[in-house]
């Protein structure tokens, strides 16, 4: 137990120096914390000082971090879940999925054309090629959605209609996304026999059909019964075992928990003073707390010695070029489409290129299950990093704030 209290202590001290220095720096906090994790493992501390890497964090010492970051991550994606706005999608459809499509199809398109070469070379022995195609596919078309609400709302972005648009576009990304990572979660054991997978489709199906048409209505019209809006310690109570029972039952029906935690944030109900009231009460200690440990096990993951000649670098180059071009090519080229200027274009194509926390969920998901190699797995970090990284100076570079980008073509 002490060693898991220091391991604590550590991890949140250097999460919170570098996230201070990445927002010194002009960066979203997520790119301090990403680069925290990195320090921690065996790409920094590893190599300056292995013993003592060794003796802070012991292989048998991880159990524990990890099964605490996995807390934080339910906790997390039924914010993610809660802020997603399903009615302002369904009032602007067309562009969120015209815009949308594009920014998911073009880069998923690119990993396709990578998958053989990639899945030839580093994935581990015995990985489907559906079920990689997938979660590479999903890894280079994912955007951040709390990253990205997080930068709208710093330049005063929110309420412009390029910042609506975007938003709708993550939305819509995030909910094809974590379909599609059930999806592939649920083939990727093709050693099992097919009336497990099928088994499995079939409570995945159940699961869906039973939160989204009958717990979620359910909910909202017993919410908008209650005659006080505040949300109070009972309530709160129930929303959190309302995300861990949800992630309990997608993670007995063969799909990651992570998954049930989402589904629990759609349906819960949009009552504005308990989103609210749960946003500020869960987010501090999720991010405090529990999040700083899951970056730490994502670097300690984080390999970037076996990017060791320039033939890896080249690959994780390809990754890198096929994400970026991929995201913001399908982004600009919607957005010309309906009538947006090349300002409002590139711009938008800079937001959906945000892939953050969001995108180190998936990966570590996908490693995990055995489907990425180390070596993979750190070309996606490096691309994770650098695609987020690139967000605020591609804004500062085309002069977006405010107002500025509302004028069609």
């Amino acid at each position: 137990m002490s060693l898991l209290l220091f391991q604590i202590a550590v991890v949140v001290l250097v999460t919170l120096t570098c996230a201070s220095l990445a927002r010194r720096l002009g960066q979203s906090r997520v790119i301090g914390e990403i680069v925290a994790g990195i320090l921690l493992g065996p790409s920094v501390l590893g190599r300056v000082s292995p013993a003592l890497s060794h003796r802070l964090f012991p292989p048998s010492s991880l159990v524990a971090m990890e099964e605490l970051s996995t807390v934080g991550l339910v906790l997390f994606l039924f914010l993610v879940g809660l802020e997603l706005d399903d009615r302002e999608i369904r009032r602007q459809r067309f562009t969120a999925l015209a815009a949308s499509g594009t920014s998911i199809a073009v880069p998923f398109l690119a990993a396709v054309l990578l998958a053989h070469a990639l899945r030839t070379r580093f994935a581990p022995h015995g990985v489907g090629s559906v079920p990689f195609v997938l979660f590479l596919g999903i890894s280079m078309s994912i955007t951040a959605f709390p990253v990205l609400a997080r930068i709208l709302e710093e330049r005063q972005l929110m309420n412009t209609p390029l910042g609506a648009t975007a938003i709708l576009c993550a939305a819509v990304d995030d909910v094809v996304a974590w379909l599609l990572l059930a999806i592939a979660l649920t083939l990727v054991d093709l050693s099992g026999a097919p009336s497990k997978l099928a088994l499995h489709f079939a409570l995945l199906g159940a699961y869906l059909v039973f939160m989204l048409g009958v717990v979620r209505p359910l909910a909202t019209r017993v919410a908008l019964r209650r005659n006080h809006p505040e949300l109070g310690i009972g309530l709160l109570g129930l929303a959190v075992a309302f995300a861990f029972a949800s992630a309990a039952a997608t993670n007995w029906a063969g799909v990651h928990p992570l998954f049930g935690a989402f589904i629990a944030g759609i349906c819960f109900p949009r009552i504005e003073p308990w989103q609210q009231a749960i946003r500020l009460r869960l987010d501090m200690i999720t991010s405090v707390l529990l999040l700083p440990l899951f970056f730490a096990l994502t670097g300690l993951r984080t390999r970037l010695d076996l990017l060791n000649d320039s033939t890896m670098w080249l690959w994780a180059g390809a990754v890198l070029l096929g994400a970026i071009g991929g995201k913001v090519g399908g982004a600009v080229f919607a957005a010309r489409w309906s009538g947006q200027n090349w300002k409002a274009a590139l711009a938008l194509g800079a937001l959906l290129n945000t892939r953050g926390l969001v995108e180190l969920v998936v990966l570590n998901i996908a490693y995990n299950v055995g489907a990425f190699s180390p070596t993979l797995f750190t070309m996606l970090v490096v691309m994770a990093l650098v695609t987020t990284m690139c967000t605020t100076p591609m804004l500062d570079l085309l002069k977006v704030r405010g107002t500025e980008t509302e004028e069609p073509a």
